[in-house]
Formats: C-alpha cells, structure tokens, sequence
C-alpha cells in the first residue's frame, strides 16, 4: 500500500472520536477511504508506530489504521 491508495477496511474497528458519533462506538467495517500518510520515521529517525497508515476518510474525519485492518480498493 503507498499514499494516495484508496482502501476498505476489512476488519471491524471500533473507534470514538467520529465526528457524527462523537463519544460513542462508531464501526468502520467497510468505510471507505485513502491513505494518507504512511508513518514510519519521526524528526529523522525511524519509529515503529503500532498503527503506522493514516487514513483519511469522507467527512474530515482520519484515523490510523494497522496493514491488516486494510484492503485495496
């Protein structure tokens, strides 16, 4: 996956900080949107971010994401 990649997640993932659902258990199983950044240094020196893919859906809402919780558009 690279930016600017369109992707689905596949897997349920539960998230509170939705716009629309602001405080509540919103599900992204199947939301679809694009890949944003891909997080894998930090002021110049490589990190391991847990959820390294920054994805940007509708709405402006973005959320990090793990590579397995995605699929290709």
């Amino acid at each position: 996956m690279n930016v600017g990649d369109r992707v689905r997640v596949k897997e349920s993932v539960v998230v509170y900080h939705h716009p629309a659902h602001r405080n509540q258990a919103f599900d992204l199983k199947d939301a679809e949107g694009e890949i944003a950044a891909i997080l894998t240094e930090w002021n110049g020196k490589p990190i391991s971010a847990n959820f390294p893919y920054l994805v940007s859906f509708p709405n402006k809402f973005r959320a990090h994401l793990r590579d397995f919780e995605l699929e290709v558009i």
